[in-house]
This record gives C-alpha cells, structure tokens and sequence, in this order.
C-alpha cells in the first residue's frame, strides 16, 4: 500500500506579512508546527495526550528550502508526510501549496523522542503502529515527492 499524505488548509492573515506583502519567513515554521499537530489528530495520538503520557518530541533539525513567497489572503495547503521512524527519531516531509498548487516551501525536520526530563525514549509501539501507513518509501523527497 503507498503511503498516505496528510493535507491541511491555512489562509494568510495580514499580521502574517511584512511591508512587501510577503509572508515574514518566521511564520512558515508555525504553520508547520501546525499542521503537526493536526496530523497527529488525525492519526488518534494528539500530542497533548502523549505528552500527558510522558512523551515528547523534541525538534532536532529543520531544513527549508523557500521556492516562492506567500501573500496576504492566499489560501495554501500544507502535507505532511512521515519520511522515517526510527526506535527514537520521527522524520516529516513538508510541502506548502498554492491554492494554484505551485510548491511555496519544502522542508524536512527531525525529531528526537523523548521523556519529560529529556532523555530519549523509545518511540510509542501504538503511535509506530499508527504512523506504519504513513510512511514514506524509500528515497522520496519532501512530502513523498521526488529528490530534486
């Protein structure tokens, strides 16, 4: 079976742009976190309740590559795809889309499992099970895209 791809929408608010009517560079990485979160909703392991549960993930690494800007009022879509599991490190696939589906950003972050006192920890048996579907193949680039 091939991986799934979450998507969530965001419409640009005007507090999200600078003078120029660009989205501030800043701003994408809430979305992301956003859209996170959202997808960890949709997989039955909203993050408040793993954290209730004495889990965490701790961001690692993040890499962004800007390809165009977002502006006011655009309405944009956002994928999350997980690219890797390890015992104690989940990998995301981002991509932001245009309403017209022009890629606005890539990116790819890394997180470390941990407890509440940081330590790493292994990663959930229910929540590897749920994120099993999700996985992206092998190779694939941001969002189960293709390496460019």
């Amino acid at each position: 079976m091939p991986p799934r791809l979450f998507q969530c929408a965001h419409r640009v608010q005007y507090a999200d742009c600078t003078l120029g009517n660009h989205v501030y560079h800043a701003r994408y990485l809430e979305w992301l976190d956003e859209a996170r979160g959202a997808f960890f909703r949709c997989i039955g392991a909203p993050l408040a309740e793993l954290q209730e549960t004495g889990t965490l993930f701790v961001l690692v690494n993040y890499q962004l590559r800007y390809r165009a800007p977002a502006r006011y009022d655009d309405l944009l879509t956002i994928q999350v795809r997980p690219a890797a599991l390890t015992r104690v490190r989940l990998v995301l696939d981002y991509r932001l889309h245009s309403a017209a589906g022009a890629i606005l950003l890539e990116a790819t972050a890394t997180y470390a499992c941990t407890r509440l006192d940081g330590k790493p920890s292994r990663v959930p048996p229910t929540l590897a099970l749920a994120l099993g579907p999700w996985l992206a193949p092998e190779g694939a680039g941001p969002a189960g895209g293709q390496p460019e």
